[in-house]
């Protein structure tokens, strides 16, 4: 038995497919915007058909460095790395292709949190 298995149906997918896009532990949340994250997002566009983890982890980075929102990026560089939907030389291009787009300042966010990602991942056992 699973540990969302005592949930709603909508909410446990969405519950356990946050923990597999985030990579970490997940908790079951109160409210209505906790609702639309793990009932519809992750439940139900996460899990659409024509594009894999990579592309929409793609798309996102590109999305949240465009904004500068690091606070997101944050979680979602480490967790594509982790995840191995992007690696070292991928995270890399990816801050030097987006910086001429969205602009050097969220470039140079967006490679503090690469670079902050890579080294940590080099000092995992």
């Amino acid at each position: 038995m699973g540990k969302f298995d005592d949930l709603p149906e909508a909410r446990r997918r969405g519950l356990e497919r946050m923990e597999q896009v985030y990579g970490f532990e997940m908790s079951d949340g109160d409210g209505d915007f906790f609702r639309y994250t793990a009932d519809h997002l992750f439940a139900d566009i996460w899990d659409r058909p024509g594009l894999s983890d990579r592309d929409r982890r793609l798309l996102l980075i590109g999305l949240l460095a465009g904004q500068g929102a690091a606070d997101v990026l944050g979680i979602q560089v480490p967790a594509a790395h982790a995840n191995g939907e992007l690696d070292d030389a991928a995270l890399r291009e990816i801050v030097v292709f987006l910086s001429h787009y969205a602009g050097w300042p969220n470039g140079a966010r967006l490679n503090s949190i690469v670079e902050d990602t890579i080294a940590k991942a080099k000092r995992k056992p």
